[in-house]
Protein backbone atom coordinates (compact mmCIF):
# COMPACT_ATOMS: atom_id res chain seq x y z
CA UNK A 1 0.00 0.00 0.00
CA UNK A 2 1.39 3.74 -0.96
CA UNK A 3 0.88 6.08 1.69
CA UNK A 4 3.39 8.99 2.62
CA UNK A 5 2.53 11.39 6.25
CA UNK A 6 3.47 14.39 4.27
CA UNK A 7 0.47 13.52 1.49
CA UNK A 8 -1.56 13.24 3.64
CA UNK A 9 -1.54 16.71 4.93
CA UNK A 10 -2.10 18.07 1.11
CA UNK A 11 -5.11 15.39 0.96
CA UNK A 12 -6.94 16.91 4.09
CA UNK A 13 -6.06 20.17 3.26
CA UNK A 14 -7.54 19.60 -0.33
CA UNK A 15 -10.29 17.44 1.55
CA UNK A 16 -11.36 20.69 4.12
CA UNK A 17 -12.10 22.78 0.82
CA UNK A 18 -15.37 20.61 0.21
CA UNK A 19 -16.29 21.28 3.73
CA UNK A 20 -15.89 25.05 4.50
CA UNK A 21 -17.50 27.19 1.39
CA UNK A 22 -21.00 28.69 2.23
CA UNK A 23 -23.26 29.70 -0.08
CA UNK A 24 -24.62 32.84 -1.55
CA UNK A 25 -23.23 35.77 -3.43
CA UNK A 26 -23.71 39.40 -2.76
CA UNK A 27 -26.81 40.93 -4.47
CA UNK A 28 -24.28 43.60 -6.46
CA UNK A 29 -22.47 40.08 -8.23
CA UNK A 30 -25.68 38.56 -9.34
CA UNK A 31 -26.38 40.21 -12.10
CA UNK A 32 -22.71 39.01 -13.22
CA UNK A 33 -24.17 35.42 -13.13
CA UNK A 34 -23.96 33.14 -16.70
CA UNK A 35 -23.02 29.94 -17.71
CA UNK A 36 -19.68 31.07 -19.12
CA UNK A 37 -18.17 30.90 -15.52
CA UNK A 38 -18.19 27.05 -15.31
CA UNK A 39 -15.52 27.26 -18.41
CA UNK A 40 -12.57 28.52 -16.10
CA UNK A 41 -12.65 25.50 -14.81
CA UNK A 42 -11.38 23.20 -17.35
CA UNK A 43 -9.84 26.10 -18.98
CA UNK A 44 -7.62 27.06 -15.97
CA UNK A 45 -5.53 24.20 -16.47
CA UNK A 46 -5.35 24.10 -20.35
CA UNK A 47 -4.68 27.44 -21.10
CA UNK A 48 -2.06 27.64 -18.06
CA UNK A 49 0.42 24.90 -19.53
CA UNK A 50 -0.16 26.22 -23.17
CA UNK A 51 0.90 29.57 -21.84
CA UNK A 52 3.52 28.12 -20.54
CA UNK A 53 4.67 25.79 -23.20
CA UNK A 54 4.49 28.49 -25.73
CA UNK A 55 6.15 31.56 -23.30
CA UNK A 56 7.49 29.75 -20.34
CA UNK A 57 8.45 33.38 -19.22
CA UNK A 58 4.23 33.65 -18.11
CA UNK A 59 5.25 31.32 -15.17
CA UNK A 60 6.76 34.70 -13.57
CA UNK A 61 3.81 36.47 -14.40
CA UNK A 62 0.92 34.16 -12.93
CA UNK A 63 3.60 33.62 -9.83
CA UNK A 64 3.05 37.15 -9.29
CA UNK A 65 -1.05 36.87 -10.33
CA UNK A 66 -0.72 34.64 -7.20
CA UNK A 67 0.91 36.34 -4.69
CA UNK A 68 -1.22 39.33 -5.48
CA UNK A 69 -4.80 37.77 -4.96
CA UNK A 70 -4.18 34.41 -3.00
CA UNK A 71 -3.69 36.45 0.23
CA UNK A 72 -6.95 38.91 -0.32
CA UNK A 73 -8.72 35.69 -1.27
CA UNK A 74 -7.85 33.94 2.40
CA UNK A 75 -9.05 37.30 3.85
CA UNK A 76 -12.56 36.94 2.23
CA UNK A 77 -12.73 33.47 3.42
CA UNK A 78 -11.70 34.02 6.65
CA UNK A 79 -14.06 37.08 6.50
CA UNK A 80 -16.98 35.59 4.46
CA UNK A 81 -16.98 32.95 2.49
CA UNK A 82 -16.34 29.85 4.35
CA UNK A 83 -18.90 28.86 7.02
CA UNK A 84 -18.29 30.14 10.46
CA UNK A 85 -16.33 32.76 8.96
CA UNK A 86 -16.05 36.34 10.79
CA UNK A 87 -15.38 40.27 9.66
CA UNK A 88 -12.59 40.15 12.54
CA UNK A 89 -11.22 36.92 11.06
CA UNK A 90 -9.81 38.68 8.08
CA UNK A 91 -7.23 40.82 9.09
CA UNK A 92 -5.07 36.92 9.96
CA UNK A 93 -4.35 36.77 6.21
CA UNK A 94 -1.82 39.22 6.95
CA UNK A 95 0.14 36.62 9.67
CA UNK A 96 -0.64 34.01 7.75
CA UNK A 97 1.44 35.79 4.48
CA UNK A 98 4.43 36.65 7.11
CA UNK A 99 4.84 32.90 8.38
CA UNK A 100 4.67 31.82 4.37
CA UNK A 101 7.40 34.49 3.69
CA UNK A 102 9.80 34.50 6.76
CA UNK A 103 9.14 30.52 7.49
CA UNK A 104 8.41 29.24 3.76
CA UNK A 105 11.59 26.41 3.81
CA UNK A 106 9.85 25.77 7.15
CA UNK A 107 6.54 23.22 7.85
CA UNK A 108 5.33 26.11 9.80
CA UNK A 109 5.90 28.31 6.83
CA UNK A 110 4.59 25.42 4.13
CA UNK A 111 1.29 25.18 6.27
CA UNK A 112 0.99 28.92 6.25
CA UNK A 113 1.08 28.78 3.11
CA UNK A 114 -1.42 25.96 2.08
CA UNK A 115 -3.78 28.30 4.33
CA UNK A 116 -3.72 30.85 2.48
CA UNK A 117 -4.15 29.00 -0.35
CA UNK A 118 -7.34 26.75 0.61
CA UNK A 119 -9.03 30.17 1.87
CA UNK A 120 -8.45 31.87 -1.67
CA UNK A 121 -9.96 28.56 -3.08
CA UNK A 122 -12.93 28.42 -0.63
CA UNK A 123 -13.99 31.85 -2.10
CA UNK A 124 -13.53 31.09 -5.64
CA UNK A 125 -15.64 28.19 -4.50
CA UNK A 126 -18.43 30.23 -3.39
CA UNK A 127 -18.10 32.90 -6.25
CA UNK A 128 -18.15 30.17 -8.75
CA UNK A 129 -20.90 28.13 -7.01
CA UNK A 130 -23.28 31.23 -7.23
CA UNK A 131 -22.30 32.66 -10.19
CA UNK A 132 -22.93 29.87 -12.84
CA UNK A 133 -26.13 27.71 -13.09
CA UNK A 134 -24.62 24.73 -10.89
CA UNK A 135 -25.14 21.79 -13.63
CA UNK A 136 -22.83 23.51 -15.88
CA UNK A 137 -20.57 23.67 -13.16
CA UNK A 138 -20.40 20.38 -12.08
CA UNK A 139 -19.96 19.28 -16.33
CA UNK A 140 -16.94 22.05 -15.67
CA UNK A 141 -15.47 19.87 -12.70
CA UNK A 142 -15.51 16.99 -14.71
CA UNK A 143 -14.17 18.09 -18.12
CA UNK A 144 -11.81 19.61 -15.37
CA UNK A 145 -10.45 16.43 -14.14
CA UNK A 146 -10.91 14.46 -17.56
CA UNK A 147 -8.61 17.61 -18.84
CA UNK A 148 -5.79 17.22 -15.95
CA UNK A 149 -5.75 13.48 -16.46
CA UNK A 150 -5.21 13.65 -20.37
CA UNK A 151 -2.63 16.05 -20.16
CA UNK A 152 -0.83 13.82 -17.21
CA UNK A 153 -1.11 11.04 -18.47
CA UNK A 154 0.05 11.90 -21.96
CA UNK A 155 3.03 13.53 -19.78
CA UNK A 156 2.37 16.69 -21.36
CA UNK A 157 1.36 18.40 -18.29
CA UNK A 158 4.79 17.80 -16.08
CA UNK A 159 7.19 19.99 -17.67
CA UNK A 160 5.23 23.08 -17.98
CA UNK A 161 3.91 22.47 -14.44
CA UNK A 162 7.61 22.48 -13.31
CA UNK A 163 8.45 25.54 -14.70
CA UNK A 164 5.19 26.82 -13.36
CA UNK A 165 5.98 25.21 -9.35
CA UNK A 166 9.84 26.65 -9.53
CA UNK A 167 8.76 29.99 -10.51
CA UNK A 168 9.71 32.91 -8.08
CA UNK A 169 8.31 36.46 -7.17
CA UNK A 170 11.42 37.33 -6.01
CA UNK A 171 12.54 38.99 -3.01
CA UNK A 172 12.16 36.03 -1.02
CA UNK A 173 8.31 36.17 -1.40
CA UNK A 174 6.14 33.18 -1.19
CA UNK A 175 5.18 30.99 -3.98
CA UNK A 176 1.53 30.85 -3.78
CA UNK A 177 0.49 29.17 -7.26
CA UNK A 178 1.02 25.80 -5.72
CA UNK A 179 1.44 23.99 -1.98
CA UNK A 180 4.33 21.34 -0.92
CA UNK A 181 4.70 19.82 2.56
CA UNK A 182 8.34 18.75 2.59
CA UNK A 183 8.61 15.92 -0.80
CA UNK A 184 4.85 16.63 -1.31
CA UNK A 185 2.86 18.85 -3.62
CA UNK A 186 -0.20 20.10 -4.87
CA UNK A 187 -0.99 22.28 -7.39
CA UNK A 188 -3.41 25.56 -6.83
CA UNK A 189 -5.93 23.79 -9.25
CA UNK A 190 -6.42 20.66 -7.04
CA UNK A 191 -7.26 22.68 -4.21
CA UNK A 192 -9.74 24.82 -6.84
CA UNK A 193 -11.60 22.15 -7.76
CA UNK A 194 -12.23 20.87 -4.35
CA UNK A 195 -13.77 24.15 -3.45
CA UNK A 196 -15.97 24.57 -6.09
CA UNK A 197 -17.26 20.88 -5.24
CA UNK A 198 -18.02 22.27 -2.08
CA UNK A 199 -19.22 25.50 -3.07
CA UNK A 200 -21.39 23.16 -5.27
CA UNK A 201 -22.60 21.22 -2.28
CA UNK A 202 -23.40 24.62 -0.05
CA UNK A 203 -25.13 25.88 -3.34
CA UNK A 204 -27.88 22.53 -3.41
CA UNK A 205 -27.77 22.85 0.70
CA UNK A 206 -26.21 19.38 0.51
CA UNK A 207 -24.31 17.69 3.62
CA UNK A 208 -20.29 18.65 3.06
CA UNK A 209 -18.68 16.41 5.67
CA UNK A 210 -19.33 13.17 4.85
CA UNK A 211 -18.33 14.44 0.99
CA UNK A 212 -15.16 15.87 2.60
CA UNK A 213 -14.25 12.27 4.14
CA UNK A 214 -14.91 10.76 0.97
CA UNK A 215 -12.56 12.75 -0.67
CA UNK A 216 -10.25 11.74 1.66
CA UNK A 217 -10.89 7.84 1.38
CA UNK A 218 -10.92 8.28 -2.63
CA UNK A 219 -8.00 10.26 -2.37
CA UNK A 220 -6.28 7.41 -0.51
CA UNK A 221 -7.13 4.66 -2.92
CA UNK A 222 -6.07 6.80 -6.04
CA UNK A 223 -2.88 7.36 -4.73
CA UNK A 224 -2.19 4.03 -4.78
CA UNK A 225 -1.23 4.61 -8.97
CA UNK A 226 1.75 5.93 -7.34
CA UNK A 227 2.93 2.54 -7.02
CA UNK A 228 3.16 2.55 -10.72
CA UNK A 229 3.36 6.15 -11.77
CA UNK A 230 5.15 9.38 -10.47
CA UNK A 231 3.01 12.13 -11.52
CA UNK A 232 -0.79 11.74 -10.52
CA UNK A 233 -3.75 14.58 -11.59
CA UNK A 234 -5.45 15.23 -8.50
CA UNK A 235 -8.36 17.08 -9.84
CA UNK A 236 -10.05 13.49 -10.42
CA UNK A 237 -10.72 12.50 -6.60
CA UNK A 238 -12.89 15.79 -6.21
CA UNK A 239 -14.86 14.41 -9.46
CA UNK A 240 -15.30 11.11 -8.39
CA UNK A 241 -16.81 12.42 -5.47
CA UNK A 242 -19.25 14.52 -7.52
CA UNK A 243 -20.37 11.75 -9.33
CA UNK A 244 -20.58 9.78 -6.28
CA UNK A 245 -22.73 12.39 -4.69
CA UNK A 246 -25.27 12.44 -8.00
CA UNK A 247 -25.32 9.22 -7.93
CA UNK A 248 -26.65 8.88 -4.34
CA UNK A 249 -29.22 11.77 -4.47
CA UNK A 250 -30.83 9.97 -7.47
CA UNK A 251 -30.65 6.62 -4.99
CA UNK A 252 -32.41 8.42 -2.22
CA UNK A 253 -35.00 9.90 -5.04
CA UNK A 254 -36.11 7.29 -6.37
CA UNK A 255 -36.29 5.23 -3.43
CA UNK A 256 -38.39 8.60 -1.85
CA UNK A 257 -40.77 7.81 -5.34
CA UNK A 258 -41.04 4.29 -4.51
CA UNK A 259 -41.96 5.11 -0.76
CA UNK A 260 -44.45 7.69 -1.89
CA UNK A 261 -45.93 4.62 -4.39
CA UNK A 262 -46.34 1.97 -1.81
CA UNK A 263 -48.20 4.71 0.33
CA UNK A 264 -50.63 5.34 -1.78
CA UNK A 265 -51.29 1.50 -3.04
Amino acid sequence: MWFEADNMVLTVAQAACVALPAAGVPRALQRFRGGAWALVLPLCIVVVIVAINEVPQSADVLTWVALLLVPPGCALALGWAMRGARWWLAPLAVPLLALAWADRETRIGELATIVLIVGSCVTLGRLLAGAAPLILLKLGLIAMAISDAILVFGNTLQAPNAVLVAAQPGAGLPQLQSASFHYASLGYGDFFAAAVLGGILAAQKRPQLVPMLALVVVSLAWDQLFLVVDVLPATVPPAIVLVGVELWAQLQKRRGLEQCADARG
